[in-house]
């Protein structure tokens, strides 16, 4: 199998941002998003799907974040959709439930080539310090509609809005190892009946 790796680099007015992702990794990160309650997320994303990735994003924080969290959201969905190719030999479906103390999040993925999101997150607070949770939201569109990919977050409950952030993101991670690792049974089948994704 060929490697799967990808480079993105996305600038515009709002924000600027280079990103490099492995799927075939170990789980390290370097992250500079100047968020720091988001680099811890995105931290678990690396380690719990074994995927590598650097990412550094300069946005108009000054403004607010919304910008960055979208953009990295969009850019991350894109090297995701470069990297996985064709798709040929990907299991296409992964999921996971993920515990933190109290809370717990389930999060399901299919690789289908169609953008969609089902979001079901009630914070128990707007903010995690200074990071507004309005704004997982917004990355998990972004991820979702450059990735093509079909992705249901449902955080079944929690009291704790950290804890539940990080169930979401721990539990992203896991079912997108699950869903991108290759199926040694089918290593040059694309999963579709159609033939593609």
């Amino acid at each position: 199998m060929s490697s799967r790796r990808a480079e993105v680099t996305r600038n515009t007015k709002e924000t600027q941002i280079t990103l490099s992702v492995n799927l075939d990794g170990t789980g390290t990160s370097r992250i500079d998003t100047g968020l720091p309650f988001l680099d811890h997320m995105l931290e678990q994303v690396a380690r719990h799907g074994l995927i590598d990735f650097a990412l550094v994003a300069k946005g108009d924080l000054h403004i607010d974040a919304h910008h960055t969290v979208e953009d990295i959201g969009i850019t991350l969905g894109q090297a995701f959709a470069r990297a996985a190719g064709d798709k040929k030999g990907i299991r296409r479906y992964g999921h996971a439930y993920v515990p933190l103390d109290e809370a717990l999040s389930r999060v399901v993925v299919d690789f289908s080539g169609r953008p969609g999101l089902e979001y079901h997150v009630d914070f128990p607070r707007a903010r995690v310090g200074e990071f507004d949770v309005d704004l997982v939201h917004e990355f998990f569109q972004g991820f979702c509609n450059h990735a093509l990919v079909t992705l249901h977050v449902d955080c079944l409950r929690g009291k704790n809005a950290h804890h539940n952030a990080e169930t979401i993101f721990k539990a992203f991670g896991r079912a997108l190892r699950m869903a991108l690792e290759v199926d040694p049974r089918a290593p040059d089948v694309v999963p579709s009946t159609k033939g593609s994704l």
